[in-house]
């Protein structure tokens, strides 16, 4: 099998992107019904390809892009020590390449542009599995 490759996202990515999002969307629809029913666009991913302050990187095997996700610099609430932090959203792998280190590899790589862009605070937001 191929390695798993990380590189920056580009705008021939769009429609996976778009595809990823709603498999994000369908799954935490188990974690809040409050999510309507149908595709849903939480993020304008063509725009953040776009911006400076947002990386946006895929996984690929081989061919395939089994993976993705983000990074944005987000000034910090008041109440926390540190002034700015890398988000980091649309955090999606493929269900056919779940378990192979491929979200480690992403994080990985959005850790990297997060230093050399001087923000040493990441932060996540993560639903629990029911093991599924």
């Amino acid at each position: 099998m191929p390695d798993i490759v990380v590189r920056q996202a580009t705008a021939q990515d769009l429609e996976t992107l778009n595809r990823f999002q709603q498999g994000v969307a369908e799954a935490e629809r188990a974690f809040d019904s409050a999510i309507r029913e149908g595709p849903i666009q939480y993020y304008d991913i063509a725009r953040m390809l776009e911006s400076d302050e947002i990386r946006f990187v895929v996984a690929e095997q081989g061919l395939r892009l089994v993976g993705c996700g983000f990074a944005r610099i987000e000034a910090a609430k008041h109440y926390l020590k540190h002034t700015l932090h890398a988000y980091l959203g649309l955090m999606y792998v493929d269900p056919l390449y779940r378990g192979q280190s491929v979200n480690p590899a992403i994080i990985g790589a959005l850790k990297q542009w997060s230093v050399a862009k001087s923000v040493t605070v990441m932060r996540l937001e993560s639903n629990a599995t029911s093991g599924r």
